[in-house]
């Protein structure tokens, strides 16, 4: 099977750190980077070792023949309009996480790509780790028997990003950072039930005073006098079945850091970190730690490898783009809560 040439809209930590991944996975061959910061390229090109083709405006490198697929590594304001331009062009495309930063655009996109009839999927580094796809397989084989309830979060003490302006703005924020991690692994560990409500909290206490950024440094004033958007959210998600799942993301708080799920099941229950199975066995408890090899090696070959196998051989997407609109809608719903102060129904 021929690989599968890749190109990198964003050459920000996102999309280097997936254009590495590319490297150690023989099914696809990274070919041209875009980035409006020229500099950028020719470092990430040097470090690659081997010639790029390089492009300022994404609109150029979407016509390029012999780039079958883009991966869309720029902040969430820009996903959308990249994501499109793609389509329209015919090309297969890979975006990170969130698909947007409104569930408007992020329909528009899952509509385009879906008239296109190109492959498209969302890069989940949780979803598609080793150890949620083990959790995965239990669940879907019925080993901890009906899913009724989870709980997820991520958790850090002093992380606000303190290096794009895109973060902090309006359609950035803590829950469609790193809440939208959490919240796509449970949910689809639960079997991806249809969401029905939400209600939710959340705000900002820590970056619009320039406290809490990354690694406890103070960002200039002009950074964070921009900030309008949440640095913590939490709340209930309820869906048709009756399954709730609980979900927290701070990037901020005086708190442990911390990224968990917890499932609860009828026949056994599991945490994700350390990966452990909690059962009832003979009338006693029966715990059990799970070793998994969770590199990123691993999670490269498992989502690069399958996308290649969806262009080559119409193997449907395991993550496509509609999941990301779900998503959205959830993490929208949580905000949009947090801020009426009401519980938001989802049609």
């Amino acid at each position: 099977m021929d690989p599968v040439k890749f190109a990198i809209v964003g050459t920000g930590g996102i999309g280097t750190a997936h254009g590495r991944l590319m490297q150690s996975v023989p099914e696809v061959e990274l070919v041209a980077l875009c980035d409006i910061i020229p500099e950028k390229m020719d470092a990430f090109e040097e470090e690659l070792g081997k010639p790029m083709r390089k492009y300022i405006q994404f609109e150029e490198l979407c016509q390029d023949p012999d780039i079958e697929a883009v991966f869309v590594g720029t902040p969430n304001q820009v996903h959308v309009p990249v994501i499109l331009e793609t389509v329209k062009n015919s090309k297969n495309v890979m975006s990170t996480k969130p698909l947007s930063s409104s569930k408007e655009a992020a329909r528009e996109a899952v509509e385009a790509a879906e008239a296109a009839g190109v492959v498209n999927m969302m890069s989940l580094t949780m979803r598609f780790s080793p150890s949620v796809q083990y959790l995965g397989k239990l669940c879907r084989e019925g080993d901890l028997g009906e899913m009724y309830y989870a709980r997820a979060r991520s958790i850090r003490r002093s992380g606000i990003p303190d290096w794009n302006l895109g973060f902090v703005e309006a359609g950035g924020g803590a829950f469609r950072d790193m809440g939208v991690h959490v919240l796509d692994s449970s949910w689809w560990l639960l079997g991806q039930p249809k969401p029905v409500s939400v209600t939710g909290v959340g705000g900002a206490k820590f970056g619009p005073i320039g406290k809490g950024y990354w690694d406890f440094r103070v960002p200039p004033e002009d950074y964070w006098r921009k900030y309008d958007s949440d640095d913590y959210a939490g709340g209930i998600i309820r869906f048709e079945n009756g399954t709730g799942l609980i979900v927290e993301s701070f990037w901020a708080s005086h708190q442990s850091p911390e990224v968990q799920v917890e499932l609860f099941g009828t026949e056994a229950g599991a945490k994700l970190k350390p990966l452990t199975l909690y059962k009832t066995v003979n009338g006693a408890p029966h715990d059990s730690t799970v070793e998994i090899d969770d590199s990123q090696t691993r999670y490269a070959q498992t989502i690069f490898g399958h996308f290649a196998d969806c262009v080559r051989n119409g193997t449907p997407e395991a993550a496509p783009l509609r999941h990301g609109l779900i998503v959205q809608e959830m993490m929208e719903a949580m905000l949009e809560s947090a801020l009426t102060g009401k519980e938001v129904l989802l049609p």
